[in-house]
Order: C-alpha cells, then structure tokens, then sequence
C-alpha cells in the first residue's frame, strides 16, 4: 500500500498542472492567488508574469484632485488578452507543450484560490476549501465577508480625503476583524480559521490586507494602528502570528519598505487604477465597475 501511494504520489507530482501566472509583486488582491500557489508548490506549478506596472504621468487635467502628477498602469498584452477587466491575478493554464490556453484563463482573486485549490486535489488537511459541504460553505461566507468588511475599508482609509470619511473606513475594517476574531475563537485554537495550521481560503482571502495594516501609521498616524491590544482582537493577533510565521507564507511577502513606498500614491490619492476610482467616486474597493472606473 505505501508503495503505491508513493508511485502515485510522483504521477501526480510529474503530471503537475501547470499555469503562467500573471501578478503583480505589489497587489494584495494578485497576492491571495501566490499564498495559494505556494501553499500547493508541490502540487501545482507555475510561472510567474509580472504584468502589472506603473507609468508616471502628468495630471494635466487635475483627475485625482490632489494637483499632482498622478499614476497610469501599465499592462502586459496577454493580461488584456485573456482578462477583459486586465486585472490581476490572472491564472492561464499551460498545456503539454508548455502552450498558454488564454481561452481557459481564471480569474477574480478568491476565484483563483478555489481554483488553484481543485487544481491541486490535495489530502483534505492541505484542502484550503474543505471537502465537507458545511465547512466549504462557511468558508466561502467568511471569505466573502472579511474581503467586504476588512480589506475593501483599506483603501477608504488611503484613498478618502475627509478625515471623517477616513476614520469611518477604519472603523468599519476594525469592526469587521472583531467579528473575524470572534469567530476563530469559535474554533479552539484560534491559529487558523478552521483550527491548527490548516489555511483555508477564509484565512487567505484576509491575509494581504493583515500584512499591509502597518502602513496606515506611516500615512495616517497612530490612531489609525489596529488595536492588537483590545480583548476583542485578541484571537486575532494570535492568529495573524500563526499564518505569518508559516513557511510558505513567509516566501510570498513582500519588503515592506518597498511596498510603503509604493502605496503612497494611494496615501496621497494620486493613483489611478480601477480600485482607487472606485473609492474616489465613493463606493467600496469590491464594487469596481469597468465601464466607470477605467482609467
């Protein structure tokens, strides 16, 4: 029996799905697609595209209000090509020959998790959505949820110029960790939404955003640090010490002196991307419209 889970094994291993992955070292949203790709290195391959980028340019006609010289993106052909948004992440499956099949691209950011997850068909302790239908359904919630209630109010608190407006963000996102934090207490430990060191796409859907909290007291100032400290957050803190000390996790952060700087033109609401329009005009992160937010 050993011997055959081991030829298997290497099968599978050699038969491993392979993907062109285009990112962007700098997106939180491209980012929840590399956690997943890296928790299933030894399942899935791929190859990394960096096709996202940043062009500066005059604000000739004052767009961002704020006067500056704002920022345009720039995109790869084949991310235009096979997303109709142009966003990342973008997964493109690669066939035997190594050929990219950008009809079959994937993407949407917690769509790719799920996706790289049934790629993978891992043992149901690596499965970041579980087998069992209950907890597959509750993860998907708990993913929808904290992506609208605690990474969406990230860039109200960048990208709003009101103070008030600003704080209203922060509040909202801090309301929305409590309500994380209580739930993981639910489940025992707390190290993870489903318990022990088991990732799910529920932990992975709010991992980028919890990475990236620190540069709100660069630009904002103290008031605007979370609160670690508060009983509520409490299970919180403990689990974000867990996921972030996890190995495949580690491999996929960026610097973060780089990435402060990188987020200033959102701090100072010179960016222009779909995600900082959509704020700019007033409604959330997750409710960008193409045909309103382009740029």
């Amino acid at each position: 029996t050993t011997c055959i889970r081991t030829m298997a094994s290497q099968s599978a291993k050699q038969a491993a799905p392979k993907l062109r992955y285009l990112s962007a070292w700098f997106c939180p949203y491209a980012h929840r697609a590399t956690i997943a790709l890296e928790h299933h290195a030894d399942l899935v391959s791929y190859e990394w595209v960096e096709a996202l980028g940043w062009e500066q340019r005059n604000d000739k006609n004052n767009v961002t209000g704020t006067g500056k010289e704002w920022w345009y993106h720039w995109k790869a052909d084949e991310l235009t090509r096979s997303n109709p948004s142009g966003l990342v992440p973008t997964l493109i499956p690669l066939d035997e020959e190594g050929k990219p099949n950008e009809e079959k691209s994937v993407y949407e950011s917690l769509i790719t998790i799920d996706y790289i997850d049934a790629l993978a068909n891992a043992e149901e302790q690596q499965r970041l959505v579980p087998s069992d239908p209950y907890l597959a359904t509750k993860c998907r919630y708990w993913a929808d949820k904290v992506n609208r209630e605690c990474c969406s109010p990230y860039y109200g608190v960048l990208v709003r110029t009101d103070e008030e407006e600003r704080m209203e963000n922060f509040n909202k996102l801090v309301s929305g960790l409590k309500a994380f934090s209580r739930e993981i207490e639910k489940n025992g430990d707390g190290k993870t939404f489903l318990g022990g060191d088991r990732l799910s796409n529920t932990d992975i859907s709010l991992m980028p955003w919890a990475f990236r909290y620190y540069i709100f007291e660069h630009y904002r100032g103290e008031e605007y640090a979370i609160p670690y400290d508060e009983p509520e957050l409490h299970a919180y803190k403990e689990w974000f010490d867990n996921v972030f000390s996890l190995e495949s996790v580690k491999r996929t952060l960026p610097d973060k002196d780089r990435y402060l700087e990188h987020i200033g033109k959102y701090a100072d609401s010179s960016a222009r991307s779909k995600v900082a329009n959509a704020v700019r005009r007033g409604v959330s992160a997750h409710e960008i419209e193409d045909d309103k937010d382009t740029y």
